[in-house]
Order: structure tokens, then C-alpha cells, then sequence
């Protein structure tokens, strides 16, 4: 493929990780949706729990559709999906639409999730596949840096939060769009059904990958959605300016993305996994345990934890697929799964600082056990 052509079929795929990283708007709408519709705090911490338990659910059936229909077309219906589920509540908004929309969210971002990134490895392989994923998640992380700013956007000058839903349909519409239009490399050869993609999980180290994806999505959900509270409980924030906290978080995983994707083409894999988990777990510890009431600390540390984190899911995801390359699909559809982490880890921080009185602390707590998990599995993947 020429080197033009190779760029304008890269760039509606890459467009396609801006659409993905719509999931994380969950996150700071937690609040936005407890407020609005009076809900308990166990009640709105489910939230995050509607959107990602898809992945659990729908990851298998999606790389076995994909093996069927190809991975751009799944692509495509992913989005379709997203669609339908970002202007349901222009038309309608109740405590039903929403949790419908973020249903349709869930589903979409599973089945984009499950499909984007194996069609990235249609034009990447090896060394260069890790890179071209830590860039996708570069551009995922900006739009996951853009959701807090549209949202309070839509809060000042629309009127309400719940504007940030056609907002992200009209994108989506754009980028289904742009990659219909787009040819691009189909897979070399003719795939045949998917085998079921948890028999994979009797291989010690796809197991320990899977529950990486886990833990490093869990620690993503959760970072997403204590910044917020823990601006408010530390430095009295009210509800709007503490969006800062999940934007400074998103804004510095978005910076060490970037810059992920150039350090990891050129040093070990498992060294810069191994610095950058044993450094985010010190700094989790250190905002649970410290009783830090400055500003520029607490959003620093919370800065400093995306930056660290925010390219484990790539390396994690590349390691698995070059570990069976000849099972990309069924991989992808495992290691998807795992994204169900954004499921699990919301209620056990919300019970955990049920324990510990309310204090967000207990919440922390929570995340440095994933992040211990992922400094252990520092050890699992290749030099």
C-alpha cells in the first residue's frame, strides 16, 4: 500500500479510538445523574455498572460475528448502535432514557472495542502494533479529556448535562461516515468460526493478561470517578468545578499516551510497564493515605496517575495477541471481556467507602490493590 493511501485509511480508524473514548463521560455523569434524579449513592454508582457489564456479556458473540461479517463492518455496526443510543434522550430524557442511552453506550463501545483494535493489526504487526495501539489510545484519550469540558459546555450554554448526548451522536455520525467511504485492508486470510474465547483462559499467561485488562480498566473507571469526589471532600468543590479533577486526569493520561507511543518503539516493553505500575501505586497510596488539602497536590497526584497508567491497556493488549497471533480475533474478544472492570470496581469502592465512613479513601484503597495486581504482572510479559 502506497504511502498516501496507507495514511487516509489509517485516519478514519484512528478517528474511531475519538468515538471510543465517549465511555468515559460515565464517569464525571455519575453525579450529574445523582443529583438530577435524587438517587442513593449505591443507586448511582450502578451506573458505571449499566455500561460496562456489556463487555462481559457481548465481547464473545462480537468476534464471532466479526469473524463472519469482517472487522470494518462490525466497526460500522458498533457505531450504529452508539447512534441510536446518544439521541434517545433528545427526544425523551427520564431516569429510564438515561440509563437506557448509557445501555446503548456500553454496547456500542463493546462491540467498537472488540472490532477497532484488531482491524488496527490489518496494518500493523510486532513491535510497531504495541505503538500503533498506545497511539489509538492517545486519541481516545483526548476525547475522554473533551467529555468533562463538553459536559460542563453543556451545562452552562445549553443549558443541561444531558446535552453531551447529540453532541456525541453527531461525532459518531461522522466518523461511521468517514470510514464507509474509507477502503481498507481486509484480513489477509479467510478466518473461520471463532472458537470460544474462554478456553483461551486455561493458558496461564492469557489468564493473567486477562485479568490485567481488568485491573487497568478498573483503575481507569475508578480514577474517572473518585477524582470528582475526592476534589469535593478534600477542597470543598462544588459540583462543576470539580469536573477539573477527571479532567486533569484524562489531560495527563493524554500526555502519557503520546509519549508512550515513542517510548515503547524504542525500550523494553517490560520495563516501562514495570516503572510506570510500581510509580502509580505509590502515588495511589499516597492520595488515600495523606490527608492532602492543597489543590495543586491533590490534582497533581490525580494528573500523575492517569500519566502512568495511560498506556498499560495497550501493552497488555499487544502482549496477549502476540502471544497466540493466530487467535486475533478470539484474543481481542477475551481481552475485551476484561473491560467488564469498569463494571466491578465502581460498586467495591463505593461499599469500601461505605466502610470506611463515607471517606474516599476507601475507594483508593480498592485501586491499589489492581494497581499491586499489575505490578505482579510486570513480571508476565516479554522483555
Amino acid at each position: 500500500m502506497k504511502k498516501n493511501s496507507f495514511i487516509l485509511s489509517l485516519l478514519p480508524i484512528f478517528f474511531g479510538f475519538f468515538v471510543m473514548g465517549f465511555v468515559d463521560v460515565v464517569g464525571i455523569s455519575t453525579n450529574y445523574v445523582k443529583d438530577q434524579f435524587n438517587l442513593s449513592e449505591a443507586m448511582s454508582g450502578f451506573l458505571p455498572s449499566v455500561v460496562f457489564i456489556w463487555f462481559f456479556l457481548l465481547s464473545y458473540p462480537t468476534a464471532v460475528v466479526m469473524n463472519k461479517i469482517g472487522r470494518k463492518n462490525t466497526v460500522l455496526i458498533s457505531m450504529l448502535v452508539t447512534i441510536v443510543g446518544m439521541f434517545l434522550p433528545f427526544f425523551i430524557f427520564d431516569k429510564t432514557t438515561c440509563y437506557l442511552a448509557f445501555a446503548f453506550l456500553g454496547i456500542g463501545n463493546t462491540i467498537l472495542q472488540v472490532s477497532l483494535n484488531p482491524l488496527v493489526s490489518n496494518m500493523f504487526n510486532g513491535k510497531a502494533l504495541t505503538s500503533a495501539l498506545t497511539g489509538g489510545q492517545v486519541v481516545k484519550a483526548v476525547s475522554s479529556f473533551c467529555g468533562p469540558l463538553i459536559a460542563s459546555f453543556s451545562v452552562i450554554y445549553l443549558g443541561n448535562w444531558q446535552n453531551l448526548f447529540p453532541i456525541f451522536g453527531a461525532i459518531t455520525i461522522l466518523s461511521a461516515v468517514w470510514l464507509l467511504a474509507t477502503p481498507v485492508p481486509k484480513e489477509e486470510v479467510e478466518l473461520k468460526s471463532a472458537g470460544n474465547p474462554f478456553k483461551l483462559l486455561s493458558d496461564t499467561k492469557i489468564l493473567f493478561f486477562f485479568l490485567g485488562i481488568v485491573a487497568v480498566v478498573g483503575i481507569d473507571v475508578g480514577m474517572n470517578m473518585i477524582s470528582k469526589k475526592l476534589l469535593i471532600e478534600r477542597l470543598a468543590y462544588n459540583n462543576e468545578t470539580a469536573n477539573l479533577g477527571a479532567s486533569m486526569y484524562f489531560i495527563c493520561r493524554t500526555i502519557g499516551a503520546f509519549i508512550g507511543t515513542f517510548l515503547l518503539a524504542v525500550m523494553s516493553t517490560r520495563l516501562y510497564f514495570r516503572a510506570n505500575m510500581l510509580v502509580a501505586l505509590g502515588l495511589i497510596l499516597l492520595l488515600a493515605f495523606l490527608p492532602i488539602s492543597s489543590p495543586v497536590f491533590v490534582l497533581g497526584l490525580i494528573g500523575a496517575i492517569g500519566f502512568t497508567c495511560s498506556s498499560i491497556f495497550a501493552v497488555i493488549f499487544s502482549a496477549a495477541i502476540q502471544e497466540k497471533p493466530e487467535k486475533t480475533n478470539e484474543i481481542s474478544g477475551l481481552m475485551i471481556t476484561g473491560v467488564v472492570g469498569g463494571a466491578v470496581f465502581p460498586p467495591l469502592m463505593t461499599f469500601s467507602t461505605q466502610v470506611f465512613n463515607g471517606a474516599q479513601m476507601g475507594g483508593l484503597l480498592v485501586l491499589s490493590i489492581a494497581a499491586l495486581y499489575l505490578c505482579f504482572l510486570t513480571m508476565v510479559v516479554k522483555r
